[in-house]
């Protein structure tokens, strides 16, 4: 029996383990990749607290696990299966081992939101890619495309210019919704080129992608791109299969929590990503962590466990 069981190993889910673990608890954290979870694809993080040089998200997701780590943090990476949350004592059950513990901290985050184009899937890791930072160096020389307008397509494309001889952004509407800051750079960057009020229509290629086809939403007009790859930026979906139909989602999928981070079902908390929220951004899925952390413990002192 554990007194906390934390699903998720990104900032959220590390955040909470260290809190946990220093408040001498029995943490144990699944994470079925490597550790970050999104933060793990972000190039370079300018924006998190007392890094005055910027950091890779891969770095400060090693350093997040190594501290819980040190506090007596058990991870194991595992594709967690079953969860039953009802009840005084939950049950988790992953593909190698099953548990019990007094507390569940749901911190599985979100993943990219896909286009929904005939071929997307098809072409995954042969021209169609969600990770920028992962996969950008396989377009050195090359002519890609980002699809989105917030911060995280803004980045990415400045990321590939680094690598690929042209990039195009692609956006919906008229305006990026991305920080000025990010905005700024990519609109003084020779090698990206802004393509506005436009969707991807099509993917073109036999074995892997050889273009777009794109739909101008203010014209209709039709026009083709001749692309190595393309990179999907247009937000996130909650990982939720999970606990569909057991915790309370809003409307798109995203937990309901109070302030404390507590779900519907008493012991079982949410933080991060996953979660309904105004923000999502490593330090709000952090500070996310570390309340639903303190307010475990608060539950199990309270049951008198």
């Amino acid at each position: 029996m554990h007194d906390v069981v934390i699903i998720g190993g990104g900032p959220a889910g590390f955040t909470a383990a260290l809190y946990s673990s220093r408040g001498m608890l029995d943490t144990f954290l699944i994470e079925r990749l490597v550790p970050g979870g999104q933060m793990a694809t972000t190039y370079m993080m300018e924006n998190y607290p007392g890094f005055e040089e910027p950091i890779s998200g891969p770095d400060l997701a090693l350093r997040m696990e190594g501290q819980a780590r040190k506090f007596g943090t058990k991870v194991i990476h595992d594709d967690v299966i079953e969860l039953k949350l009802e009840g005084k004592v939950k049950t988790i059950r992953t593909t190698k081992t099953a548990c019990e513990s007094k507390v569940v901290i749901l911190c599985m985050g979100a993943s990219p939101r896909e286009l929904g184009l005939p071929k997307e899937r098809e072409f995954r890791g042969a021209g169609v890619s969600f990770c920028a930072t992962c996969d950008g160096a396989f377009y050195k020389n090359k002519t890609v495309a980002v699809i989105g307008g917030g911060d995280t397509a803004a980045e990415d494309a400045i990321f590939l210019t680094r690598f690929c001889s042209k990039v195009f952004l692609i956006h919906r509407r008229n305006s990026l919704r991305a920080a000025k800051l990010l905005q700024e750079e990519v609109m003084n960057n020779p090698k990206i080129e802004i393509i506005w009020d436009t969707v991807v229509e099509e993917i073109l290629g036999s074995f892997g992608v050889e273009g777009i086809k794109i739909r101008n939403l203010k014209t209709n007009d039709l026009s083709y791109l001749k692309l190595d790859g393309i990179f999907v930026a247009i937000g996130t979906v909650p990982n939720t299969e999970l606990v569909r139909g057991v915790v309370e989602l809003d409307e798109n999928g995203y937990i309901i929590t109070d302030e404390n981070m507590a779900t519907n079902i008493p012991g079982v908390f949410a933080a991060g990503d996953i979660r309904h929220k105004t923000l999502r951004q490593v330090i709000t899925a952090a500070s996310d962590g570390a309340i639903a952390a303190y307010m475990a413990e608060k539950y199990i002192n309270e049951n008198k466990w």
